[in-house]
């Protein structure tokens, strides 16, 4: 059998979330992002320079997560969280309802990367249009807000 020589890619595919303890299947993932920074312009007196430096607040972009709402128990686990937060009748938690959590890279179902975040709160949930006759899967997106990943 031949060696190879070479370090294969990721793939994108195969990928979950775990949220304390529990894992759930997505079917889609964006904002891994570990972080940014502003970059601040400094002019140089006297010159016609212009020097760029760091600012010092590091933001997080927002973790959105696309997921097939299928009757599993996944449905209750983000709706009771998102009723946690968000009660329209009755004392809400707002964002002091938060979790940590990652997101999972797997490579033929074995974690391979793990992107922790911290103090998650859910931001938005919304779910797909409902269209008679389309064969579209009804799915739940979620954003998420995080003190870090």
């Amino acid at each position: 059998m031949a060696e190879l020589t070479f370090n294969e890619p990721y793939h994108t595919h195969g990928f979950a979330i775990e949220i304390e303890g529990t894992r759930c299947p997505l079917t889609k993932v964006t904002g891994l992002s570990e972080g940014k920074v502003e970059a601040i312009d400094v002019p140089e007196g006297g010159s016609n320079v212009v020097r760029k430096i760091a600012g010092g607040v590091v933001k997080f972009d927002t973790l959105v997560l696309e997921r097939n709402v299928d009757g599993s128990p996944f449905d209750k686990f983000f709706r009771e969280w998102f009723k946690e937060m968000f009660q329209l009748h009755g004392p809400s938690g707002g964002s002091s309802k938060r979790r940590n959590g990652a997101i999972l890279k797997l490579e033929n179902g074995r974690e391979v990367l793990r992107f922790a975040f911290y103090e998650g709160f859910v931001k938005m949930s919304k779910f797909s249009d409902l269209e008679a006759g389309s064969n579209n899967l009804f799915k739940q997106t979620i954003e998420i807000e995080h003190n870090g990943l």
